[in-house]
């Protein structure tokens, strides 16, 4: 429900990494629109102190010693598992900024208690995208993408009633766009940390240079959007500044513009469906921009990406165990375990193993997401 004072109760998963942390920059930016009714993080419990200082929720989830989080617990605070917190009758808006499976369960949950998604987590229509989804439509919930690219997509498509023939989502192309692809063997994972355009968290600045996080977006584009996969096209945008168009089928292309900034995506899904000034983010200056340039992507130099949507085309489960063994192939590339290149092999090694289950619940899909990480950490222990 709306507060009497007409503020949007949030309820944030993953309150202290990268998504989160810029969610609440939006909320300090515009505190007239919004409640932080709940916060969730794992186990960064020094900032979610702080968060919890500032901003007063009332429901709290965190990971930890007890004595821990026992001292976080203010009067009137409550510790609640995900499912519980996502579903109190304050939160309007459930912010799923989290990695991994974790978001899949209270996000069902949440939309069963017919709260808006803004949704950040990727696995969770990357796993589970046909029953989200679907779950979704039936109960007239909102599926608000806050990634910049479907977010884009989003954006372009909101007023129209042509009907679209393509998606084309553009990629920046990671840290590796223009290493000689002979030295990608040597590639170390500091370096692969220096994404070119963007601040992110670790494990998608990872997967930015695999270019698997632009597989798993075309999985996203293919669910939330109802595209077929063949009319899901990316390509490199070294810039950043265009961050996906969609083309009608008349031939006219629109494309969402605005600098490298995670704030302006998100914003735009708190606050839907009204946009309103915000003096922190940087405006798009053409002049001072220049050129804005594309190019095909080699796939030499980013297996990932055939092999991430060949999975997801089967169906199933195997979404869901590729999900798990790309969280444990990164895992292992930043732990020194595998080299830049064995991510791809480890995965598709694991995978070889896998038994789709169809028609499968999410009971199903979470399994395969834990047969894939597991396979895939014991192949990278070697």
């Amino acid at each position: 429900m709306i507060m009497d004072d007409g503020r949007k109760g949030l309820a944030i998963l993953g309150s202290t990494g990268s998504v989160g942390t810029q969610t609440l920059d939006v909320v300090r930016t515009f505190p007239d629109m919004f409640d932080v009714v709940a916060l969730a993080c794992n186990r960064n419990l020094e900032l979610l102190g702080r968060q919890i200082e500032e901003f007063r929720p009332r429901y709290i989830h965190c990971n930890g010693a007890e004595d821990e989080k026992s001292r976080l617990l203010t009067k009137g605070m409550r510790e609640c598992d995900l499912t519980e917190l996502v579903c109190q009758d304050e939160v309007d808006v459930v912010v799923t900024a989290t990695t991994g499976d974790v978001a899949i369960a209270p996000t069902l949950a949440a939309i069963s208690a017919r709260k808006q998604i803004a949704l950040a987590n990727k696995e969770t229509i990357v796993m589970a995208g046909e029953i989200v989804t679907s779950l979704a439509n039936s109960e007239g919930v909102d599926l608000m993408p806050l990634d910049s690219e479907p977010n884009a997509i989003w954006q372009c498509m909101r007023g129209e009633r042509a009907t679209v023939s393509k998606l084309i989502i553009t990629a920046s192309g990671g840290a590796f766009r223009d290493t000689p692809l002979g030295q990608l063997s040597s590639v170390t994972p500091k370096q692969a940390l220096r994404h070119p355009t963007w601040e992110m968290g670790r494990k998608i600045t990872v997967d930015s240079a695999t270019l698997m996080n632009k597989a798993f977006e075309v999985i996203e584009a293919h669910w939330l959007f109802g595209m077929p996969w063949e009319d899901i096209e990316v390509v490199i945008h070294p810039q950043s500044v265009i961050h996906s168009m969609v083309e009608f089928v008349d031939g006219s292309v629109k494309a969402q513009l605005s600098k490298p900034d995670m704030r302006l995506p998100i914003q735009y899904a708190l606050l839907y469906p009204e946009r309103f000034e915000n003096s922190r983010i940087e405006r798009f200056d053409p002049v001072a921009t220049g050129s804005l340039t594309f190019q095909d992507w080699e796939r030499e130099r980013y297996p990932c990406f055939d092999m991430a949507i060949g999975f997801a085309m089967r169906g199933g489960t195997w979404p869901a165990a590729l999900s798990g063994a790309n969280d444990a192939a990164v895992e292992a590339f930043l732990g020194g375990r595998i080299g830049f290149l064995e991510i791809e092999q480890v995965i598709r090694a694991a995978l070889d193993g896998h038994r789709s289950v169809e028609d499968a619940d999410i009971t199903d899909i979470i399994s395969a997401g834990r047969f894939g990480y597991d396979a895939v950490t014991r192949l990278a222990r070697g």
